[in-house]
C-alpha cells in the first residue's frame, strides 16, 4: 500500500528535491532532513522532453529503504506512461506527468490502477486552464515557478498567478487537491507562494545548499507558515 504524505491534504508540506543533494550520499541527505519534511520531491528527466538526464527507478528503488517518506516522482519525460509501472515497483508513492504530453486521462487511469497517487503538472509556458479538466481526477496540481530542467533556477513570480487561479477553481468547485509549487523557492518565495495558494513547496538548493539542511527546512517550514491566509 502506498504511503501518504504526513500532512493532510491542504496542509502546508515542505519536499525536498534530491536533485540538489550530494548524490554520492543521497541516504545520509534523506535522514537528515526526515525530521522537517513531509515528501521526497524526485526529479526525472529524459533528456528529451526537457534538456537534462536525472536518475531512473534504479535509483528510487536503491534509495526506498533509507526513508519512510512519501516518495513523488516528478516525470519530466515525453513518454510516462512506459515508466509509471517501474517507478512503481521502485517504491514511488505518488508521480506527477506534465500536461504538455498530452494523454493526461490515459495516464491517471493508469497510475490509478498500480496504486500510485497522482498529479499533474504545469510549465511556466503552458496556460494554466489546461489543467482544469484534471481537477476533479488528481490529488494535486504542479505550477512550475521555473523551467523545468535544471535546478537553482530563479523563481518566476508571474507564475503565482496560476497558483491563484487554479486554487479559486478548486474552492469554486470544492475540490481537496494540493497545489505545489517547485523552483526558485526560498524564505520569500515560499512566503508569497503560499499567501497565492499553494500549500506543497518543493526546495532544492535552499535545503540542501545550506550548512545544516535539516536546518533550512525547518526555516523554510517557519518562513512560508508566517503567511498570511488566502482571502
Amino acid at each position: 500500500m502506498a504511503r501518504q504524505p504526513a500532512g493532510e491534504t491542504g496542509s502546508l508540506q515542505i519536499a525536498p528535491s534530491i536533485l540538489s543533494a550530494d548524490f554520492a550520499h543521497l541516504a545520509a541527505a534523506l535522514a537528515e532532513v526526515d525530521p522537517e519534511t513531509d515528501r521526497v520531491h524526485l526529479d526525472v528527466m529524459d533528456g528529451h522532453f526537457v534538456p537534462n538526464l536525472t536518475l531512473g527507478p534504479a535509483v528510487v528503488a536503491s534509495i526506498r529503504g533509507c526513508s519512510a517518506r512519501y516518495f513523488e516522482c516528478h516525470l519530466m519525460l515525453t513518454d510516462p506512461g512506459e515508466y509509471l509501472e517501474p517507478f512503481a515497483k521502485a517504491g514511488a508513492d505518488g508521480c506527477l506527468v506534465h500536461v504538455e504530453v498530452g494523454g493526461t486521462k490515459e495516464l491517471v487511469a493508469a497510475a490509478r490502477a498500480l496504486g500510485l497517487s497522482i498529479g499533474v503538472a504545469v510549465s511556466p509556458e503552458t496556460p494554466i486552464e489546461s489543467v482544469f479538466p484534471w481537477l476533479g481526477l488528481v490529488d494535486l496540481v504542479l505550477v512550475m515557478t521555473v523551467h523545468p530542467g535544471f535546478g537553482g533556477q530563479s523563481f518566476l513570480a508571474d507564475e503565482l498567478d496560476k497558483v491563484r487561479a487554479v486554487r479559486a477553481e478548486l474552492e469554486r468547485r470544492g475540490l481537496s487537491v494540493d497545489v505545489e509549487v517547485d523552483g526558485g523557492i526560498d524564505h520569500e518565495s515560499a512566503r508569497c507562494a503560499v499567501e497565492a495558494g499553494a500549500n506543497v513547496l518543493v526546495a532544492g538548493s535552499a535545503i540542501f545548499g545550506a550548512p545544516s539542511p535539516r536546518r533550512a527546512a525547518a526555516e523554510l517550514r517557519l518562513a512560508a507558515a508566517g503567511a498570511r491566509p488566502v482571502p
